[in-house]
């Protein structure tokens, strides 16, 4: 009897370190994609549009973890005002992977007051959760939120599911929803669109690192945006259109 309980505790070490073993591999192959997600951005952003889509946010913005970078949620937006409007649509990606909400001030923000969007999104915080500062946190989203235009639609947190985490997340989107209140900028309900899924999205929407979004995560993250966006995209086609304008 103690012979098979050591053999089955030794199979369930071997299975653990195999386990470890490929999430750090998986981990890894993901971290050699940053470079070209980050090309393939600026590369982007140099076309030309007769719309400009502007996004602040961290790796999901780059759309690490999809097979391919315009899979990311930024991605899908993009070719959704494309097909909404008839416009053709510029997209320059701010976004740094790992970036937290300090990491956004002082890289993104710089570069973001040279724009005049006609379509921002910011989704930053997650990077955040690991070393916990509420004070920090805020005092950086104040600093974000203060720089952006009224039409930015700014995302929650998604759900980490795990709850040590969610009791951390729960405190930033609180955060980020008070701070959006006062500046009168549109949440996008990220959390509670993540949270719908259920624990088992783990399997099916998140990539091999079990961190980042798939491609299927990422149509989730869009589909969160999705309805803001589409009012931005209706509201700037009817000032567009000389019909629904005051006459002289």
């Amino acid at each position: 009897m103690a012979t098979a309980v050591a053999v089955f505790a030794g199979g369930i070490v071997l299975a653990t370190t195999w386990w470890r073993r490929d999430l750090e591999q998986q981990r890894a192959i993901l971290n050699e994609t940053l470079p070209g997600h980050s090309a393939w951005w600026r590369d982007h952003a140099k076309q030309s549009g007769e719309l400009l889509y502007v996004a602040i946010g961290d790796s999901a913005a780059q759309g690490i973890g999809a097979s391919s970078p315009n899979k990311s949620y930024v991605g899908v937006l993009a070719d959704h005002v494309r097909l909404a409007t008839g416009q053709t649509v510029r997209v320059v990606n701010l976004s740094v992977s790992g970036a937290t909400v300090a990491l956004a001030v002082r890289d993104q923000l710089p570069r973001f007051a040279k724009l005049e969007a006609d379509l921002v999104t910011v989704a930053i915080g997650a990077n955040d959760i690991a070393l916990w500062n509420s004070v920090a946190f805020e005092a950086g989203i104040r600093t974000v939120f203060a720089a952006l235009p009224p039409h930015a639609l700014v995302a929650d947190l998604p759900c980490f599911h795990l709850p040590h985490n969610e009791v951390k997340v729960a405190v930033a989107n609180e955060i980020i929803r008070r701070v959006a209140a006062e500046h009168e900028l549109a949440v996008v309900p990220l959390h509670s669109t993540t949270k719908r899924a259920g624990f088992r999205s783990i399997l099916t929407h998140v990539a091999k690192d079990l961190f980042h979004p798939n491609d299927r995560g990422y149509r989730s993250w869009a589909e969160a945006f999705l309805p803001a966006v589409s009012a931005n995209a209706a509201h700037r086609l009817s000032a567009a259109d000389p019909r629904h304008q005051d006459a002289d």
